[in-house]
């Protein structure tokens, strides 16, 4: 079986997308561990299908596949580089898109300069909404990684995150705390563990353990998770400049029952045809 593909990054968190409308398709999680694989197959954080509308009021519907095969619920550097391919592919030319998810319904804006600005729904705190095996709801929670105890706030995005602060993250035990967070007995479906360095009350500095790919360079809704942990703490403003690893995006949360805004770019590497 051959099909086209549209290699695409946002700030360095790289995607395979596969235009599911013309060439339908399911993918096993084998062949989507080869597509992802950056020696054997094309090389990709995730692997995202572009598909026909699920209901009336959406446009399209988005699948995210991480590099370890399996579906997950949400991705914002994906979101963007979605609605990039729409539109370049002529699929839409409108400015706003709404797309149906696992996670539910999110819009897509095309901004100036190339920009895509996603409202990426109301973030949620109850434990078992993450989920999280907590008694009660908390602003952050004790937890136990290798002996040590760490504080970590808890948001959904529509996928889990824990959020723990670092004092720099340029020396963050990413690779060793990272794993551990993920696979945690207090989170049945695992999560993505960001770790946050604050810079000023409008600016972090971001790197992030995702869950069922390890780091990547960016992560979107690891982002959004950060900032909206670090507003509940008190350590930030509604508007926060996000530095991660493969450049800048710009979250921004109102509080309360408000949609959390990420703003960033997307870019188009290649395009190609593989065999599966």
């Amino acid at each position: 079986m051959q099909l086209s593909f549209t290699k695409m990054h946002g700030l360095g968190n790289d995607f395979v997308v596969f235009n599911a409308i013309d060439q339908p398709l399911e993918l096993r999680a084998g062949q989507i561990r080869f597509i992802a694989d950056r020696r054997f197959g094309i090389g990709c954080d995730q692997v995202l299908l572009v598909e026909a509308a699920r209901s009336a009021n959406t446009d399209f519907y988005y699948r995210i596949y991480n590099s370890d095969g399996g579906e997950v619920e949400q991705c914002g550097n994906g979101a963007r580089c979605f609605a990039r391919f729409v539109r370049d592919k002529g699929l839409s030319a409108r400015d706003a898109l709404k797309v149906g998810t696992a996670a539910g319904e999110i819009t897509l804006y095309h901004e100036a300069d190339d920009l895509v600005r996603i409202d990426m729904g109301v973030p949620r705190f109850v434990p078992s909404q993450i989920p999280f095996e907590a008694q009660q709801q908390a602003v952050s929670y004790p937890i136990e990684l290798d002996g040590d105890v760490y504080q970590i706030g808890i948001v959904s995005m529509g996928n889990p995150h824990a959020v723990m602060l670092a004092d720099d993250v340029a020396y963050a035990d990413v690779e060793r705390l990272g794993p551990l967070l993920e696979s945690h007995a207090l989170f049945p479906q695992r999560v993505n563990a960001g770790f946050m360095q604050v810079l000023s009350r409008s600016e972090i500095a971001l790197r992030v353990y995702e869950r069922g790919a390890g780091e990547t360079l960016a992560c979107g809704s690891g982002a959004c998770a950060a900032v909206v942990s670090g507003i509940q703490r008190g350590l930030l403003d509604e508007r926060v400049i996000v530095k991660v690893r493969g450049g800048e995006l710009v979250i921004s949360w109102n509080g309360d029952d408000n949609p959390v805004w990420m703003t960033g770019p997307a870019v188009t590497v290649f395009e190609g045809m593989i065999d599966l």
